[in-house]
């Protein structure tokens, strides 16, 4: 009987792993480049994503990962690396959907199996009235340092010179 449980579980576990982590929609892929070639087996490459910030209209990230490719990377076992750069820009009229916390995610995704993931957090300059995103990975057992930061400043778009402040807008 306890072997039965014990499969139950890992079955569990493994579904678990594989649901996918995020606070945003599915990024978007906006190209792939090769840069290890691969005789047999998928290459690695860098991927470009774009996504939208959910809670605040008129800001999208994009942000390029690295993918393993190899017969790991084919079956989806490589733990990927956590080189991850980030960039974020004011692409209309920005308009805060609801308040929001400091580091609060943005966007999560696996990294690997079972342990690793990406995050896209935002925060508020609240003296300069500047978005402030931080790309970064984590492991439940050790982190990594490897980060990327972008800032979008709060800027008036076309006729309308009112400008949204980000300080309005944080949970205290």
């Amino acid at each position: 009987m306890s072997f039965i449980r014990l499969i139950a579980a890992a079955a569990l576990f493994a579904g678990l792993a594989f649901a996918p982590a995020h606070a945003a929609d599915e990024p978007d892929l906006i190209f792939k480049r090769s840069t290890v070639f691969k005789w047999l087996t998928p290459n690695d490459k860098l991927a470009t994503y774009g996504l939208d910030d959910p809670q605040v209209e008129g800001v999208a990230c994009h942000f390029t990962a690295p993918e393993r490719g190899g017969f790991k990377g084919w079956i989806g076992l490589a733990e990927e690396v956590s080189d991850i750069s980030l960039a974020c820009r004011q692409i209309g009229p920005i308009k805060f959907k609801a308040k929001f916390e400091q580091g609060e995610d943005v966007f999560r995704a696996r990294r690997s199996l079972f342990f690793k993931k990406m995050q896209i957090v935002r925060g508020c300059d609240v003296k300069r009235n500047v978005l402030v995103y931080m790309v970064y990975s984590d492991r439940i057992i050790e982190g990594s340092p490897k980060n990327s930061t972008s800032s979008v400043p709060i800027m008036p778009w076309g006729a309308n010179g009112d400008v949204a402040k980000c300080a309005d807008f944080v949970e205290k």
